[in-house]
């Protein structure tokens, strides 16, 4: 049977995308999920798409990007989707409104979207609140943020950690979007190296070893990329995700939106996000599980990643424009992708991005 999703996406495609957003989530708070996936979602993962980290068994790769559940209002039913994890967040320690309107914009000739939103968030009260309230069904992280007028962001950072650690299973610290000023220059060598050093001891303090990751922006010279590798690899954080959205616009655009200031993401995020990738797992040495986001939108981009450094891989943006069958695309297509390689695992395939020729059968599904 046919998703609900592409009955309504015409009427959709006629509200802006902030209203889109609400209301999709609001479906989901009611239930909506079994109506707005496939039948393939409910089914097992092949164990080929199986990944254990951090103590953490994850059942598929592929994960929900932060951005979408602001405030952990449906972890779960997006996981009834087909997700092997939900990231929520980002979430400030207290509510903000988050920049004027509008901040979203839709890039249709080029699958993608900009955005300024300004982590408006609903605060630690509302995703804490959330989260304490679910069954513990799958696994689920928290993307935490520094509010825009805060005078101290490793404050406000530990606030996030200390609160969010008993109901996360993983918990990101966000110094990488474009929309808060001076976010960004948190990822300075001397400052990033201070910041995750303090964060590490607050963890600590929890009593939870709940894994810590850092999400750092694709916009980033090759001495930063140098800079963030070391401190990654010398304060001992659990992990990258990479990459968040960038303030570049590639050549070829299409969409009268393009030039909107804010972060893009989507199909032309894809090669810098994963040239990005690739380098981070190089100067990693392969020692630090990496997440790899930005531009997913079929299997073989997720199998790109994969095989670029990423030990699982997010998305969100393709989901506006395929809507949620693609989710049971990737991972059948991704299984056999991996089958067609000589792979047994997807373990086996990180970071052999320049070892193996891929195979893409006629058959696989994206």
């Amino acid at each position: 049977m046919a998703s609900l999703y592409r009955l309504i996406r015409p009427a959709l495609r006629g509200l802006p995308p902030e209203a889109v957003h609400e209301l999709t989530l609001q479906a989901l708070e009611f239930g909506a999920s079994r109506f707005l996936g496939s039948s393939a979602a409910q089914d097992p993962d092949p164990p080929i798409l199986a990944r254990r980290l951090w103590g953490l068994d994850f059942p598929n790769p592929l994960g929900l990007a932060a951005g979408y559940d602001k405030d952990g209002r449906v972890p779960d039913a997006m996981r009834h989707l087909g997700f092997g994890f939900v990231e929520v967040g980002t979430v400030t320690p207290r509510p903000q409104p988050g920049n004027p309107k509008p901040r979203v914009f839709r890039l249709e000739q080029d699958r993608a979207i900009v955005n300024r939103l300004g982590f408006n968030s609903g605060g630690l009260d509302a995703v804490v609140g959330h989260l304490s309230r679910r069954c513990h069904w799958g696994i689920v992280g928290v993307n935490l943020g520094k509010n825009r007028d805060t005078g101290d962001a490793v404050a406000d950072y530990a606030e996030g950690i200390r609160r969010a650690a008993r109901v996360a299973d993983y918990l990101v610290v966000n110094v990488s979007s474009p929309n808060t000023p001076g976010l960004r220059d948190l990822q300075q060598r001397a400052v990033l190296a201070s910041l995750l050093s303090r964060l590490m001891n607050v963890r600590e303090e929890t009593g939870c070893r709940v894994p810590l990751l850092v999400k750092i922006a694709p916009d980033l010279t090759p001495e930063e990329r140098e800079d963030i590798a070391q401190v990654a690899l010398e304060t001992g954080i659990d992990g990258l995700i990479v990459s968040n959205t960038t303030v570049h616009r590639p050549s070829g655009l299409a969409s009268r939106h393009a030039h909107e200031a804010g972060g893009l993401s989507g199909r032309p995020l894809f090669a810098p996000s994963t040239a990005l990738l690739a380098e981070m797992h190089r100067l990693t040495q392969g020692r630090l599980p990496l997440i790899g986001v930005g531009g997913i939108a079929s299997a073989a981009d997720a199998y790109a990643k994969i095989r670029a450094g990423a030990s699982l891989v997010q998305l969100y943006t393709a989901l506006v424009f395929a809507g949620p069958d693609l989710v049971s695309r990737i991972k059948r297509g991704l299984a056999s992708l991996l089958k067609s390689n000589g792979f047994g695992s997807i373990a086996e395939a990180v970071g052999t991005g320049q070892e193996v020729e891929p195979v893409r059968p006629r058959s696989a599904a994206e």
